[in-house]
């Protein structure tokens, strides 16, 4: 009996789908985004690795290069039924379980590589919340080595002032976006992983936390409450926004977004500058958190809708206005009079997704919480990696889960 040959993931319909968009795609980004997009003439096969900023980072990198281009993007893209089904079909991007090491997506790369793809990576697996770059897992370096292509740093700028993580409305102001270097296969191929690791953190490494432009919108601080939770007078603040200024309900301390993207304290002398100084002090408290009380106390409490997540099919709905704690060492769910446990020990990977959603894996199964939309998901997410480090003994350099 013939064993049945595999199909080839490069389809002809990939390159003529991304021809047929490509100048409605570009018309679409300048006209959202006002960003100039630097082209790339170099025709060989790449991996790309970029930072990322908005949610239409992947575009601005496809309108740099002329071949179409196989993303690898989070799995959860794929469980959107018929959308996904035509996303699979057009342009055939490659999945991957966000927060976790997958090696069947490493195989899928290697194969588009054979046969004669080029892939695009987001290495941090997050949109950036603060301004810089986010943690980068060290896997990136075997990861490139192990396609043998060449690598072009991608870097966007501007994104973060455009249309920061934790907003839904894009402001105006200047974007760019293009090649930066080549790392020739040459030139890497011979350096220890931890090195390779190294200078692709250094090569991809922006910070725009610093006045470069003035970046306009009347609800410039609107949804910030979804990326911060620490309050430098009351520790667990309770925040709210509301056009360009964002208030802690439980002290009472304002602070106003301006266009250059610094912070000014409206009542208070806030400490500071910028956003990513603000988060690097979140991230510093989470880290010395004492977690002794909170066996019994919960640290954080919100209404949330619940779904189990089935990778590259559906989302299947569990309950609304669900109430979600964390505690210490776990997760509880409850609704009505039913309450479940999930105890961080059976939670293999936590992640955020988009602007607010939490996907945590527990007992080989996905499931995903959805607050409103002043639901901070990031609070739920670091203290489940807090509790992790804690048990490992690695608070001051494990990653918090962004």
């Amino acid at each position: 009996m013939k064993k049945k040959r595999k199909q080839k993931w490069i389809k002809p319909r990939h390159t003529l789908v991304r021809n047929l968009l490509f100048p409605f795609i570009k018309l679409l980004c300048k006209m959202k985004y006002h960003i100039k997009v630097n082209k790339f003439k170099d025709k060989r096969q790449f991996l790309i690795v970029s930072n990322h900023q908005t949610p239409f980072d992947q575009f601005f990198v496809s309108l740099s290069f002329k071949k179409h281009i196989y993303y690898v993007t989070n799995d959860d893209l794929f469980s959107n039924g018929f959308v996904s089904w035509l996303i699979d079909f057009l342009v055939k991007p490659i999945p991957i379980k966000k927060g976790t090491s997958d090696v069947k997506a490493v195989l899928d790369c290697k194969r588009v590589v054979k046969e004669g793809g080029s892939i695009a990576i987001f290495p941090e697996g997050n949109r950036t919340y603060s301004g810089k770059t986010e943690y980068i897992k060290e896997t990136i370096a075997p990861f490139a080595r192990s396609l043998k292509l060449p690598i072009a740093i991608y870097h966007i700028h501007g994104g973060y002032g455009v249309h920061p993580r934790w907003s839904d409305k894009t402001r105006k102001g200047k974007m760019s976006s293009g090649v930066s270097e080549i790392i020739e296969y040459e030139s890497y191929k011979d350096l220890s992983d931890k090195e390779l690791y190294d200078l692709i953190c250094n090569k991809l490494y922006v910070n725009e936390s610093r006045i470069d432009n003035k970046y306009y919108s009347k609800n410039s601080a609107e949804y910030l409450e979804r990326a911060m939770y620490f309050c430098p007078k009351c520790s667990f603040g309770k925040w709210e926004s509301h056009g360009d200024k964002i208030t802690c309900l439980g002290c009472g301390t304002t602070v106003k977004y301006l266009p250059t993207k610094e912070l000014v304290g409206v009542n208070c002398d806030f400490p500071y500058s910028f956003i990513s100084e603000w988060y690097d002090a979140q991230c510093s408290f989470i880290r010395s958190l004492d977690l002794t009380p909170y066996y019994d106390t919960p640290l954080f409490e919100d209404n949330v809708n619940l779904s189990e997540v089935i990778p590259c099919k559906k989302k299947i709905p569990l309950g609304e206005n669900v109430t979600l704690r964390a505690y210490a060492d776990r997760y509880e769910l409850a609704l009505k009079d039913m309450c479940e446990v999930v105890p961080f020990s059976s939670v293999t990977a936590a992640v955020v997704l988009g602007r607010n959603k939490l996907n945590y894996y527990s007992n080989k199964r996905i499931f995903q919480v959805k607050g409103n939309v002043r639901f901070n998901a990031v609070k739920y997410l670091n203290i489940y990696y807090h509790s992790v480090n804690v048990a490992k003994g690695d608070t001051e350099n494990g990653t918090l889960g962004l």
